[in-house]
């Protein structure tokens, strides 16, 4: 008995099984199917390199299931695009299923000649056209193709079929190892145009006693895991200019991705590179904005002006034991902090504005760190402190602020110097913590150290979660900053006149326009 009811159990078994078999019958597709999207724009597609992957669904909104004949790219297997359908790769379909009240996915990708593009507007066009015994439909393409300067490390294939990559050698470990990361290093002086885009796949080095000079009106897309490596007695000379801006930023042009943080690495200038400059540029979606390295160095190794650096994952501008003049600043919205001075070294900022309204997270820092050391653990697993001078630490007419109670931090060990000055600025410093208000490094009535200090004021910022920190007529910022300082630097980021009751920060205020209701 026991043996025939096993029996029959295994028989529903399979019973069960085979049902879920897509042995179902359907109708052929009348051309009644409906799409999640008419067209399908992959928004910037770079010549000779596989975009991102874009989606849409197909619906079957009917009782019955169906069967699509066919579904088919419109320029059939010259096309540029690729689909996958329902998770079945390829350009041309037949017979498709949709059961009743249900969809299937479509994901289309492009790797766009552009060498072999006819049309002048640079837009890539077709079609999935999906056919029934009815009528025709379709769902559009369109990608806007960029032709780019691709700089990318050249790879040599191994006989097991790996690849290994060319390399920026920076240094060894203690075991005598070379340490490096993928690149490509430039071979003498270089410059960077504006005539067309560059596309960077991995880091680009700027080799010793060489320029590397990026032009008015250059863009420069990154790829993960790149950036810009500026070597001892190297130079990086970035010359944008008003209403004609570099731009640094990634490689996803997807609305969605816009201001995605932590998608490429860093502009790193290391210790010994010399007489770096930036002006008018803006720098976004990276892990540090610019890490800024060097030792000894009289003049800056980094002047920095009119410039703004936007969604790093970690730090707007990370300074080690380093020489930064800064003026017309905007560094905002940071993982960690838009601005962290540390290990010593020498700092003027004037007209700046370091505002930290970061929201994917906890940020364990303030919104600008000053320090004058650094921690390292030894071969026994010792924590040592070794301090260097922080020669100066300056902050002339800049605004300190965030989303946090304390966004001004000084940090100071005994053992060496630890001279600062903040002179007519916003601090957003609001704290009942005892420790920091005995402390003797905030006491803001100390003139020696601070001057004309406005605390925990009003900024009435536009849209910090647009980054848009141009003050508005409310601001506490508006006639408060020093004049004779603003005389030195007479016109704001957005090339306004300062030179009569300059504004804190690097804008002068305006006048917000009412919203429609």
């Amino acid at each position: 008995m026991m043996r025939l009811l096993y029996s029959i159990l295994i028989v529903f078994v399979v019973l069960g099984i085979t049902s879920c078999r897509k042995d179902f019958g359907t109708i052929v597709s009348t051309g009644n199917l409906e799409f999640s999207a008419d067209t399908l724009l992959l928004n910037r597609v770079f010549d000779d390199i596989s975009s991102s992957t874009q989606s849409f669904k197909v619906y079957n909104r009917s009782d019955e299931a169906i069967t699509i004949p066919q579904i088919k790219l419109g320029r059939g297997d010259n096309s540029f695009y690729r689909l996958n359908v329902d998770g079945i790769p390829g350009n041309f379909f037949e017979n498709i299923d949709i059961l009743a009240n249900d969809s299937i996915y479509v994901f289309v990708e492009a790797t766009v000649d552009f060498e072999q593009l006819k049309n002048t507007d640079f837009f890539y066009r077709d079609s999935i056209v999906f056919q029934s015994n009815a009528n025709e439909q379709d769902v559009k393409l369109e990608a806007l193709v960029l032709d780019v300067n691709l700089i990318r490390p050249d790879r040599a294939q191994q006989p097991d079929g790996s690849f290994i990559y060319e390399t920026i050698i920076l240094g060894q470990n203690s075991e005598g190892e070379l340490l490096g990361v993928k690149g490509t290093t430039l071979s003498g002086n270089t410059t960077f145009t504006n005539k067309k885009p560059y596309l960077i796949y991995g880091y680009v080095g700027v080799a010793e006693n060489t320029t590397l000079t990026i032009n008015a009106g250059a863009t420069l897309y990154f790829h993960d895991n790149s950036g810009i490596i500026v070597e001892k007695n190297a130079t990086l000379k970035v010359n944008g200019e008003f209403e004609n801006e570099v731009l640094f930023e990634d490689d996803r042009l997807e609305p969605e991705f816009e201001d995605v943080s932590g998608q490429w690495g860093t502009i790193w200038l290391r210790a010994g590179s010399k007489n770096n400059s930036i002006n008018y540029t803006t720098i976004k979606n990276n892990i540090i904005g610019v890490l800024v390295d060097s030792v000894g160095n009289t003049n800056p190794t980094l002047t920095i002006k009119n410039t703004q650096i936007y969604n790093t994952s970690n730090y707007g501008i990370l300074g080690r034991e380093t020489n930064i003049l800064g003026e017309n600043l905007v560094v905002a919205n940071s993982g960690q902090s838009t601005l962290a001075c540390t290990i010593g070294g020498k700092y003027n900022f004037t007209h700046s504005t370091f505002a930290n309204y970061w929201n994917g997270g906890f940020r364990q820092f303030p919104s600008v760190l000053v320090n004058n050391f650094f921690t390292y653990f030894d071969e026994g697993n010792n924590e040592i402190i070794e301090t260097r001078d922080l020669k100066a630490a300056n902050f002339t007419n800049c605004i300190i602020d965030g989303n946090q109670d304390v966004e001004f931090l000084l940090d100071k060990i005994d053992g060496a110097e630890f001279n600062f000055n903040v002179k007519n600025c916003m601090l957003k410093f609001n704290t009942n913590n005892n420790e920091l208000l005995t402390n003797p490094l905030f006491d803001f009535t100390n003139t020696s150290l601070y001057q004309n200090i406005i605390q925990n004021g009003n900024l009435d910022f536009k849209d910090v979660n647009e980054n848009e920190f141009i003050i508005g007529d409310d601001s506490d910022a508006n006639g408060n900053a020093d004049v004779n300082t603003a005389l030195q630097v007479p016109f704001d980021i957005l090339k306004v006149s300062r030179t009569t009751t300059p504004d804190i920060g690097a804008y002068q205020h305006i006048i917000f326009e009412e919203e429609e209701n």
